[in-house]
């Protein structure tokens, strides 16, 4: 996937890019830096519709992320382009909608491969045949806690996973923090 060139990079991408994505980018990138993988992985996120661009991230997103000692509040909202895909190792698809819109925008078999669900790195929800992350939009403080929780699962298998990728030690000093 990605050469010694440059990062490796990954966009999370959800359907407006103010709920999901944006704490997941969070996360993510959070759980990198504490992975010693910070400066080796540029983590970002977008919507597949544009209609939020410009936008910080929901505000009860932001609670959600601030309870847990994450700061989302440099995130703007933005629509994933199809250019995109010659620049990023990973998309990873916070639901099946997700995935089946950017599968259609992606220009050809090799950028398809490269999209994939965020909670296939969950293997007790890929085991469950469980992998969307629910859009909480809709929902209520609850609602976004528990997207994070899932999200928090989740990026742990994907630190290990870009860990392998990497073939890259644990190391600390490259946290990035």
């Amino acid at each position: 996937m990605s050469d010694s060139s440059r990062p490796f990079r990954l966009c999370v991408v959800c359907a407006g890019n103010i709920c999901r994505s944006p704490i997941a980018e969070t996360v993510i990138r959070s759980r990198l830096a504490d992975a010693g993988l910070g400066r080796l992985v540029v983590v970002d996120s977008a919507g597949t519709g544009g209609w939020h661009s410009g936008e910080p991230a929901d505000h009860r997103a932001l609670a959600a992320l601030t309870r847990r000692g994450y700061d989302g509040s440099a995130h703007r909202a933005r629509q994933f382009r199809r250019d995109w895909f010659d620049d990023v190792d990973i998309v990873l698809a916070l639901d099946r909608e997700n995935f089946a819109d950017l599968y259609a925008l992606a220009p050809d078999d090799d950028a398809r491969a490269r999209i994939q669900l965020l909670r296939s790195y969950d293997q007790l929800a890929l085991a469950a045949e469980d992998t969307d992350v629910p859009d909480p939009y809709y929902g209520d403080d609850d609602a976004f806690e528990q997207v994070l929780v899932m999200i928090e699962t989740a990026a742990d298998g994907l630190v290990e996973a870009i860990r392998d990728e990497l073939s890259q030690p644990l190391d600390p000093d490259l946290a990035g923090r």
